[in-house]
């Protein structure tokens, strides 16, 4: 029997999360300081990476979010699964419905510190990091058990490859990542509930593929260094010249510290995925 009540135990977590990142970043004048200083320490980044940054990001259009939604959605109908094909397509769609509509009407970004134009907007959660990881995780339901490692290989580094990138470019700040992957996430759960609850899912009993546990394993390795990363960056600022000084003087040091922490939460959000759906496979 398929235990299915960690899909809305994850999903419920996530909200708590989204929840969390929210007002501590946004309704705090500390949150707001710390990516505004972010912000400010992405101009310092490189020319070339700031230019690869927007290439990346400007080539997530209407066009590109339709043709993933299309290929999601023929995978799931050419293993003749229309619940899979509506499950996968409607991770994606949701996820935008939902990121916009929490963006333009439910989380508004309160004036706490002095600022003007770029800064001052309201980007709470990032459109671009929740179609990234909606792709992904909608890829990974869709896909047959065989191919999970593989798809993961090909779209994990892709998908917080944008999250950070969203934070170099200035198109975003690290909560509206976080928030966004907490979002990608609790949809690609509450699908998979659903499927569950369908009946669709089952046990696999087959032996493990090694190219997908090396996959995984390099994931977790990634994890653990981007988090550390961004602690020891931001700890030894902090430990160093205070919040004060951090937050005037050392905008490069906190940017990377973003960037960090931005593709941390990426890894972690796929890592948390994928062991939801541990020895699971399409019945």
């Amino acid at each position: 029997m398929v235990p299915v009540r960690r899909w809305p135990v994850v999903a419920a977590a996530c909200a708590v999360v989204l929840t969390a990142v929210y007002f501590l970043a946004v309704w705090t004048v500390p949150g707001q300081e710390l990516e505004n200083a972010a912000l400010r320490g992405a101009d310092e980044a490189a020319a070339r990476d700031q230019a690869v940054a927007d290439a990346s990001l400007s080539r997530i259009t209407l066009v590109s979010l339709v043709a993933a939604v299309v290929v999601v959605a023929l995978v799931g109908l050419l293993r003749r699964r229309l619940d899979l094909a509506f499950a996968a397509a409607g991770v994606i769609v949701a996820g935008q419905l939902v990121t916009q509509v929490l963006k333009r009407y439910v989380l508004p970004r309160p004036r706490l510190v002095e600022v003007t134009g770029h800064y001052a907007a309201n980007s709470l959660p990032s459109g671009h990091t929740t179609i990234a990881m909606t792709v992904l995780f909608a890829a990974l339901i869709v896909v047959p058990y065989r191919w999970r490692g593989v798809t993961l290989f090909f779209l994990l580094s892709w998908a917080v490859g944008i999250g950070a990138y969203t934070v170099t470019a200035k198109w975003h700040r690290l909560s509206d990542t976080l928030a966004a992957d907490a979002i990608a996430l609790a949809l690609a759960c509450l699908a998979s509930w659903w499927l569950a609850r369908r009946g669709a899912i089952s046990r696999h009993d087959g032996p493990r593929r090694i190219p997908r546990v090396l996959v995984v394993t390099v994931a977790v390795l990634g994890a653990v260094v981007f988090f550390g990363l961004g602690t020891v960056l931001i700890g030894a600022s902090l430990a160093g010249g205070g919040y004060a000084e951090t937050v005037r003087d050392n905008a490069w040091v906190v940017y990377l510290a973003a960037n960090s922490f931005a593709s941390f939460g990426s890894v972690a959000a796929a890592l948390v995925f994928l062991a939801t759906w541990r020895r699971l496979e399409v019945a």
